[in-house]
């Protein structure tokens, strides 16, 4: 992922310990699906594969540093590692193989029905920067110890792309031949923009006229032993993620020597001026967005007291409102966040600074747009000498819907009651970071992110951190996941309504 989050889903139903119990009666079209399933059975021999897969990608330093600047050859190294991991999967006649952007990777699979449009899985194949300091094990070492395997890109994100491309190989080898076409999209340049790789992956499948039915990328997450007040694993799958606006705010002024100051100084403004936009938090948005959607759809299915006052927002909506103001996380699915993040000034100890600088990096809350989040930051710093200048900005993305004509949703939730039955709790969700799939939001208006693994508090911090690791089961449990979705999605029916029990 771009940053260290976790993709949060409705993080006030966590906060607040709601569970959402849903059963579903799944797709129409199983008839197709029972004739012609492959058992998601694997050998020892191909579990020994899988992980050893996993080592081998976690092996290659496939870092990005900042935009442009990335371990090329690394990079081109992974490329190569993928022809000798999945040979089936390079050499079956109805998938396409192509670069993108250099080291980017685009895979068509062409599937038997052309009524049936197709979706797209995306994830990405480099990884952020990870010193050896604190680390128990080498961060590219992709060792295995005590049911663990190690190494930077093992949660983010590597695990996914090797597992999507792992299902595939497993299933080619099972002579199975999609019905539903389908793409699978891996970046390079995801922790640092995306630019070079899922943007021109994009622009070349939209000058394709490619029209996708959805897309699935990383974002949420099982997560377990989270909420002290929810017993039972839950999954949440994000249907929108938080927009973004880098404003560099500029202060310019005469210099001059320190023994005889203005009576302020570049420092000094600029500083008064981020001082207020920290001190002023942008608005509450509690009530719109896909908050009130799920608090709507779910209300009568809290716990008491909770129901009693998700069903009253209109008299307990300001207690509801300001306690998720409380906790960094539930407070960033609530508003748009301010955060300094860069200052630049001063020459000298004895020279009054001609400039001074600080970059703010603002995550918009998808009821806001870009423009309006600007003119709030203007009105609230409320200083002419301070210049604002937009250095990258781009909107929230849609809402993605989750009922239950949403295919892509219902297809996740499908597979995570086969793949997961010990998981009944599944519900829509906000993703505060920022991902790749921003680039394809002209390509379908059904984008979900999500991955079948189980997220513990111990992990949270191993995002972009220190020691990050994924178990051998739950890598296992991964592929076994995707080898399930890219069956279930052949269903050429419209999802049929799902049942929601307490």
């Amino acid at each position: 992922m771009a940053r260290p989050y976790v993709c949060t889903a409705m993080a006030a139903l966590l906060l607040l310990g709601v569970a959402a119990v849903s059963t579903s009666k799944g797709l129409k079209g199983k008839e197709h699906q029972r004739a012609s399933r492959i058992p998601s059975q694997f050998s020892q021999e191909e579990r020994v594969t899988m992980k050893e897969t996993l080592k081998g990608a976690i092996q290659i330093p496939t870092v990005s540093f900042n935009p442009g600047e990335f371990n090329r050859t690394a990079l081109a190294e992974f490329g190569e590692y993928m022809y000798k991991a999945f040979p089936t999967v390079f050499r079956t006649s109805f998938i396409q193989h192509e670069v993108v952007g250099e080291y980017s990777h685009l895979f068509t699979i062409q599937g038997s029905d052309p009524r049936l449009l197709p979706y797209m899985l995306v994830s990405h194949i480099d990884v952020v920067p990870a010193p050896d300091q604190g680390w128990e094990v080498p961060p590219f070492s992709g060792l295995e110890r005590d049911g663990f395997i190690y190494g930077r890109g093992t949660l983010d994100n590597k695990n996914a792309a090797m597992a999507i491309l792992q299902a595939l190989e497993l299933l080619l080898i099972r002579n199975y031949i999609p019905r539903r076409s389908f793409y699978i999209a891996l970046g390079h340049d995801e922790e640092v923009s995306g630019a070079g790789g899922a943007q021109k992956i994009s622009a070349l499948l939209q000058a394709r006229g490619v029209q996708l039915t959805f897309i699935v990328d990383e974002g949420g997450f099982i997560l377990d032993d989270l909420i002290p007040s929810i017993k039972k694993p839950f999954a949440m799958v994000s249907v929108s993620e938080k927009g973004a606006l880098n404003l560099m705010l500029q202060v310019n002024m005469t210099p001059g020597h320190s023994a005889a100051p203005p009576k302020e100084t570049s420092i000094g403004i600029l500083a008064a001026a981020v001082s207020r936009l920290e001190q002023t938090p942008m608005p509450n948005m509690f009530g719109s967005g896909p908050l009130a959607m799920t608090l709507q759809q779910l209300a009568s299915e809290f716990p008491f007291p909770t129901n009693i006052v998700m069903n009253n927002l209109w008299l307990f909506g300001p207690f509801v409102s300001r306690s998720l103001e409380r906790s960094p996380l539930t407070n960033a699915v609530v508003r748009t966040t301010t955060a300094v993040t860069v200052f630049h000034a001063g020459v000298k100890d004895n020279v009054i600074p001609p400039v001074a600088q600080a970059t703010v990096n603002f995550r918009i809350h998808p009821a806001q747009t870009c423009q309006e989040v600007l003119k709030l930051a203007k009105n609230i710093v409320a200083d002419d000498r301070v210049q604002f200048h937009v250095l990258d900005a781009f909107d929230p993305l849609p809402v993605s819907p989750s009922d239950d004509q949403a295919l892509g949703y219902q297809l996740i939730r499908q597979t995570l009651q086969s793949v997961f039955p010990e998981v009944n709790i599944i519900v829509p969700g906000i993703c505060i970071g920022i991902t790749d799939s921003r680039y394809y939001s002209n390509l379908t208006t059904g984008i979900y992110r999500f991955n079948p693994i189980y997220l513990q508090p111990q992990d949270l911090h191993s995002f972009h951190g220190i020691n990050e690791k994924i178990s051998v089961q739950g890598y296992e449990t991964q592929v076994k996941f995707m080898f399930e979705f890219l069956q279930n999605a052949d269903a050429d029916q419209k999802p049929v309504p799902h049942l929601h029990e307490l």
